[in-house]
Formats: structure tokens, sequence, C-alpha cells
């Protein structure tokens, strides 16, 4: 897919306001360390360290536009005068104002999930565990697993495989607490970063 020029003019955006602010004093609230004049801010399996020059991967990788605006929005969303948000695990589809996404959200993280790893436990587990994922002890589902976007939005996988009367299910969870981190465009977008990063 090929972005638009409009996608890093707002990543170049967003790495201007960053030097507008005294990002380093956020490290704390968003989980994360203070390296040099950078923060180190893990997304998955990734550490990424941001700066008011820019933002580059610890590993040398190249960044997509998508990570870009997903790492630089966590650092810039958080504020402490942000209202209480009642700490629950809920789905996507419960943040108020995640209406117009939820279509794009379901076909491509859950409805994937559950079309790739229909009959495939064992590989979805083993895929999981390759990018840091954690195995939750579940009654209720044949498998649950925790992720980390990051550090202050843990992400939950539910999955139930197919059996004789039912099709595989996959439901993805997320802190109600997530909205004081990130907008839903970008909580979006790490749900479907993870299902990249699985199938």
């Amino acid at each position: 897919m090929k972005l638009s020029p409009v996608f890093a003019e707002t990543c170049h955006h967003y790495i201007e306001m960053i030097g507008q602010i005294d990002f380093l004093q956020k490290a704390d609230a968003l989980g994360v360390e203070k390296k040099g004049n950078a923060l180190l801010v893990p997304l998955y399996d990734t550490n990424y360290l941001v700066s008011a020059e820019g933002l580059e991967s610890e590993n040398g990788g190249e960044i997509t536009p998508a990570v870009q605006v997903m790492v630089c929005k966590y650092v810039l969303t958080y504020s402490p005068d942000s209202p209480p948000v009642e700490d629950r695990f809920v789905t996507y589809r419960e943040f108020k104002d995640s209406g117009p996404l939820i279509s794009y959200f379901t076909s491509n993280t859950n409805k994937t999930l559950e079309s790739t790893f229909s009959g495939k436990l064992q590989l979805l587990q083993k895929k999981a565990e390759a990018i840091g994922g954690e195995v939750l002890t579940s009654k209720t589902y044949d498998l649950s697993l925790r992720f980390f976007a990051f550090p202050r939005i843990p992400v939950i996988i539910n999955f139930n495989d197919r059996d004789d009367l039912f099709p595989a299910q996959s439901s993805i969870l997320y802190r109600s607490t997530a909205v004081r981190y990130l907008d839903m465009e970008c909580l979006a977008m790490t749900g479907t970063l993870l299902t990249g990063k699985l199938i």
C-alpha cells in the first residue's frame, strides 16, 4: 500500500510537536525509560528512540509511517490533566469514539485471526510467544494471550478454536484507560499491527 504524502507530513508534524514539549518528564507516566535525550518506547517486540530530532528504531530497522504515528501519539497524547477513566477490559467497539473504525478493526483483526488460525491453536500460541505474548490461564477460552502494544496498553486476545458446532472465534480486549494514551485511529492500528505480526 502506498502511503500518501499527508501521512509522512503528519509524522514530521508530530516530531516537531514533541520537540516543543518537555517530553522526557512523561517517562514515568508512559512506563518508558529515558536514554540520554530520548525516550525508549517499546511497541510490541521493537524498541524505538523518540527525541526532538526524530524517531529511530533501536535495532536500526526501517520504521513505517504508521508506526511513527503510533509511537509519536503515545508520547504526545497522555496528559495528567485528562479526566479519570474507569479501569476495566473492553472490546474496541465499546470505546466511545470507535464507531467509524469498528468495521475496519474487526475485518483486519478478529476475522483475520479466525480465518488464519482456525484449527491451528498451537501455531497461534507459538507465534504469539515469539513476539513476547504471554499465555494466560483461562477456563473460558481455548487460548488467552496478553501482549503490550505500549507499556500502558496491554492487549488481550481470547481465542476459541473451531469445533463440531461453532467456527473459530477471536476477540481482542483493551484496558478502557487506553484512551488516555492513544486516539481511536492509533488504537485500531495497534490491533492491526499485532495481527500482522502473528499471521
